[in-house]
């Protein structure tokens, strides 16, 4: 693989071990996956050879971003307005749209992520996790494998959570029968995937979690042997906590959920939930103590119009922290880069009745880059320095957008906001999104065939049927 050499860039450094920086006027040297150097004249000494020479004057470069939650197959049902959130609690709200998630088969769940994949590659997203746990009994056991195709054709670095629901809806969960599996099911292919695809080398593009969907929909023993599972193996462990759960969970087991997660084990270093934002101060600090951490979902808040996830706190009391998109079927996007712009906001309007002031703009860019590393348990992505992956993106600033704001490289994302795609994007050192194209790729046809794909399903056709009435 070549290398590139971006000259003359501001090169924005989230973490240098002194804090943030930015550096002007430098050059950044890749070489194959890597980042070889940052530095001024690097192009003075010879390059290696087939390094391709890029004038990358005005560009603000940053660390790719890291998407710590997701639900990708929920491209496929978004921006429906009949399922409204402001009247509907969560639980209600999952009881309504599962059923719709049941409909959907095997080549929808690759289509929907080669859709969720591609939009978050244009706004600078490198490496993603995907909270994969809707598995249809007609559309197999290979949904992930579909997704690690896509993955494959679009360049991203992909972590897959292999989730799962086993707990029927007679013994009150909210799933349909169609997405229920046995806990020894759902162990058997976490498992398989596991063994299949879990590569722990640097640099890898493939890794697996152990991610049953959450406590509320799945039995007991689905999470003591996920544990089991995920510590023998050695993989990071996700689930869904503080959504609304808790008071379920209480009248079920006696203790709310992070209490009965922490007692199975599903806590530590090797583990983080999704949400977060009922929990109290307590649990946030039990959190703390025990190392677990938190994919913190902005976007979602608008629609649940509940309480808006304390990140100040978080952030006082040490908890590690990630950014996640979430789902479309609760975000209706795949736009990493606009909920951090989301993040910040959200905090600044709640500011008044914080116990902890808001965390500054360059925290939530690190939440986004070297927080979503860590909750992940990777060393090699999350930074710009030389031995870590070559995964950035590029805004070129020498745009009306961006008069008055060039000032502070560190803020701009989260501050103002980046109302277009990336100038460039690359992962592994390969440029995978550059002058508004999917380089190898016809992005018209991969449009084209997802909408073919979500043609098939029932409640498109009843959905195309009601528009034509």
């Amino acid at each position: 693989m070549a290398g590139y050499l971006l000259k003359n860039c501001a090169a924005v450094i989230v973490d240098e071990g002194k804090g943030p920086v930015v550096h002007r006027n430098v050059d950044l040297l890749t070489n194959g996956p890597a980042i070889v150097a940052i530095g001024q004249n690097l192009g003075a000494e010879a390059l290696p050879a087939g390094t391709t020479v890029q004038d990358a004057a005005g560009w603000f470069v940053f660390p790719g971003l890291v998407n710590t939650h997701h639900h990708f197959f929920q491209c496929f049902v978004r921006n429906r307005a009949d399922l409204d959130w402001t009247k509907l609690s969560v639980i209600e709200w999952l009881d309504r749209i599962y059923p719709i998630f049941s409909q959907l088969n095997e080549e929808c769940f690759y289509h929907a992520s080669v859709t969720a994949m591609a939009e978050m590659i244009k706004h600078g997203c490198t490496t993603a996790l995907d909270h994969q746990y809707n598995f249809p009994r007609h559309a197999g056991k290979r949904l992930i494998d579909r997704q690690f195709e896509a993955a494959e054709l679009l360049g991203m670095r992909f972590h897959a959570g292999r989730g799962g629901n086993t707990l029927p809806k007679s013994e009150g969960s909210t799933i349909p029968d169609e997405m229920l599996e046995t806990t020894d099911e759902f162990i058997a292919d976490c498992a398989r995937l596991i063994d299949t695809y879990h590569d722990t080398s640097p640099f890898s593009m493939r890794q697996v979690l152990v991610a049953p969907c959450q406590p509320v929909n799945c039995y007991r023993e689905t999470f003591v042997e996920s544990v089991a599972l995920a510590r023998d193996r050695g993989v990071m462990m996700h689930t869904h906590v503080g959504e609304g759960e808790s008071p379920v969970i209480q009248a079920r087991h006696g203790m709310r959920t992070v209490d009965y997660l922490e007692e199975r084990g599903f806590a530590g270093p090797d583990a983080f939930y999704a949400h977060c934002w009922e929990l109290n101060h307590d649990e946030l600090r039990k959190m703390a103590a025990s190392g677990t951490g938190v994919a913190h979902c902005p976007e979602p808040v608008y629609l649940v119009g509940a309480e808006v996830t304390d990140i100040p706190a978080m952030a006082a009391f040490g908890l590690r922290v990630g950014l996640g998109c979430d789902g479309a079927a609760s975000n209706d996007n795949s736009n990493l880069m606009h909920c951090l712009h989301s993040a910040y906001m959200l905090q600044c309007l709640v500011s008044s009745s914080r116990a902890h002031p808001v965390p500054p703009p360059v925290d939530f860019l690190g939440y986004s880059t070297t927080g979503g590393a860590s909750l992940l348990g990777r060393r090699d992505i999350g930074r710009l320095a030389p031995g870590m992956a070559a995964d950035l993106f590029a805004i070129d600033t020498r745009r009306m957008d961006y008069v008055g704001t060039r000032h502070d490289p560190l803020s701009l994302i989260v501050r103002v906001g980046i109302g277009m795609a990336t100038d460039m994007t690359m992962i592994n050192g390969r440029i995978v999104w550059q002058k508004g194209e999917f380089p190898g790729l016809d992005e018209a046809k991969l449009a084209a065939d997802a909408e073919a794909a979500l043609s098939t399903v029932e409640f498109q056709k009843n959905q195309k049927r009601e528009l034509r009435t």
